[in-house]
């Protein structure tokens, strides 16, 4: 799609985040144009110096009029500084906002969204992105604005003093703005595609570095070294693309803007030698300063306008996600109290991939209080119900009820509220062992954080560790061992005291006394609520009230572990036998 010069509509949006501050607005707007009084006053009070006191060498009106150019020069500065400074804070209250209204955005998506989109992505749309938003103001709108009001008040200047001379600069000026409008043009079009390298960069590294165990794990060094390098030479190219056009674009103007001064001095200075009345030395030498101050800022606004080009291309890939409208239905009007925990499935069908579900119309009941398992191989379709119970996805068809009520009849936030879950790959913040458990709620203490731990058996491994619950586990809770992060997350749950309770895989892949642990904290947790434990290890759910059998999104058994066992050539049957043959 070919990228527009100038979209005044995505302009005008990006004005609205000022009406907060619509009072600093108008202020940088007042100074922008002051500064350009200022600034054009200069030239024209040299002109009056040379024609009016030096060359009758009034030396009381010199030094009067140095004076008065200084006092000018002292309210340029002025009007420069509250400017800048302004202009600055105003991009930066701006994007608070924006990136604030972003991120509160981001966490309402359901999961298919970040399933589709890489997480490099969000960030630079989050960060780098959000900041080059700001330069719109800091380097490009009121930039742009004061540059063209100073050049406005330039001409108004420079026709009043000699109007015949000036002519000869605006001739010139009709070449220097066609170029620029090509300029301006190209470098959209570098800019889009210094994004998109940018934030394809971004994807490529985060993913890596999250990753890097499995890199070195299977010797993928040289190839990521060589796949980064392609990426980064196409992040090269794009900035060369800009660079390029720089570097062709301000020597243009500035042989323009000197010839166009070379002409106006030849000129000027043949009709005073022929003693001409067309002009004076007071403008020859003023017109110096005016030619600059007319064709610099015209050669800047082009840079101006790349700046705000850049950041209209951000603002444009930040409000596509603030657009996208991909979050969970939160229309019900329902608070979930603390539930009884009866769980119905009725004829529930989901898919991940339209017309490949997933879940194939399945019906389950789980009583309140009652503990049961789920189990079967992987892709039966386990942890989908966990999605499905928490809402993380919408499904497809026929509906789930917690207490006889409809889940989408609870407000998300309570429903979420009322279930907890261990998952069986643990996050953990880089944060402390207490804020990883409490999440920063302030109405759990320290001290039910305690209690919590020596019910459930892990204070003791807590309180070995340096700084106790105070010790900082880094990114992803890397100082941990896999079943400490395990524990970490029982407790994070049993906390929060849910009604539900749901274990997913939550006792693999650990040692075994991180599981003798978890089997207490286990047996403490899913005490007088409703759990369901998802398993591969059988042995740690035979003593659930109801163990469900699932094969390719059907439950194809349900019943107690010594039910399904007395069915001859059952599918738990042949699982539970599988599985402590290869243990035996």
């Amino acid at each position: 799609m070919k990228a527009k010069a100038f979209d005044t509509g995505l302009f005008k949006r990006i004005l609205k985040y000022t009406k907060p501050y619509k009072w600093r607005y108008y202020g940088v707007i007042v100074f922008a144009v002051s500064l350009s009084v200022f600034a054009a006053l200069r030239p024209y009070l040299l002109k009056q110096t040379v024609d009016g006191y030096i060359k009758t060498h009034d030396k009381y009106g010199l030094l009067m009029y140095i004076i008065l150019m200084g006092i000018v020069l002292l309210m340029e500065v002025f009007s420069q500084f509250y400017f800048v400074f302004w202009a600055n804070w105003l991009g930066q209250d701006i994007v608070k906002d924006i990136r604030n209204k972003l991120f509160k955005h981001i966490l309402s998506f359901r999961m298919k969204y970040f399933d589709l989109v890489p997480v490099g992505q969000l960030v630079t749309r989050s960060v780098s992105d959000i900041e080059s938003i700001a330069r719109i103001f800091s380097q490009g709108l009121f930039m742009i604005i004061s540059d063209m009001m100073k050049m406005l008040v330039v001409l108004i200047f420079m026709f009043y003093m000699n109007w015949k001379l000036t002519w000869i600069v605006i001739v010139a000026m009709p070449i220097l703005v066609y170029i620029t409008r090509i300029f301006q043009r190209k470098m959209q079009v570098a800019f889009e595609e210094v994004r998109t390298q940018i934030a394809n960069m971004n994807s490529f590294v985060q993913e890596r570095v999250t990753g890097m165990k499995i890199v070195q794990l299977f010797n993928r060094e040289k190839i990521e070294a060589e796949n980064f390098k392609n990426i980064n030479d196409k992040h090269r190219v794009a900035w060369i693309k800009t660079i390029l056009y720089n570097s062709i674009f301000f020597p243009i103007a500035d042989i323009i803007s000197s010839i166009t001064l070379g002409l106006v001095v030849v000129f000027g200075g043949f009709k005073i030698l022929n003693g001409d009345n067309f002009t004076t030395f007071g403008d020859l030498f003023s017109y110096t300063m005016f030619i600059g101050m007319l064709f610099n800022p015209l050669r800047q606004i082009a840079d101006k306008f790349n700046e705000m080009q850049l950041g209209m291309i951000a603002a444009n890939r930040v409000f596509d996600i603030i657009d996208t409208q991909d979050h969970i239905q939160d229309t019900g009007t329902l608070e979930a109290p603390v539930f009884q925990g009866s769980i119905e499935f009725k004829d529930v069908r989901f898919s991940y991939i339209p017309e490949e579900e997933v879940i194939k119309g399945i019906d389950l009941s789980v009583a309140s209080g009652q503990t049961i398992a789920i189990v079967g191989s992987t892709g039966a379709g386990k942890s989908t119900i966990i999605n499905l119970l928490n809402r993380f996805y919408e499904i497809n068809n026929g509906t789930i009820f917690i207490d006889g009520h409809n889940i989408e009849n609870y407000t998300l936030a309570s429903l979420r509220k009322q279930i907890a879950v261990v998952l069986q790959d643990v996050f953990l913040f880089a944060d402390t062992i207490y804020n990883n458990i409490t999440l920063h709620n302030p109405q759990i203490t320290r001290n039910q954080v305690i209690d919590a731990a020596k019910k459930i058996g892990v204070h003791g491994f807590i309180m070995n560790l340096p700084d106790n619950y105070d010790f900082d586990v880094k990114e992803r809770g890397v100082m941990l061992s896999s079943g400490q992060r395990q524990l970490i997350a029982f407790l994070r749950s049993y906390v929060s005291n849910p009604s539900i309770l749901i274990l997913d895989e939550a006792t693999s892949s650990i040692d075994t006394y991180s599981e003798e642990l978890i089997q207490r904290a286990t047996e403490t947790i899913t005490k007088g609520r409703t759990s369901i434990v998802i398993a591969h290890r059988l042995a740690t759910i035979v003593n659930a009230d109801k163990i469900v059998v699932m094969d390719k999104g059907l439950i194809v058994e349900q019943g107690t572990h010594q039910e399904l066992l007395a069915k001859t050539d059952g599918y738990y049957k042949n699982l539970y036998d599988s599985q402590f043959s290869v243990a035996n």
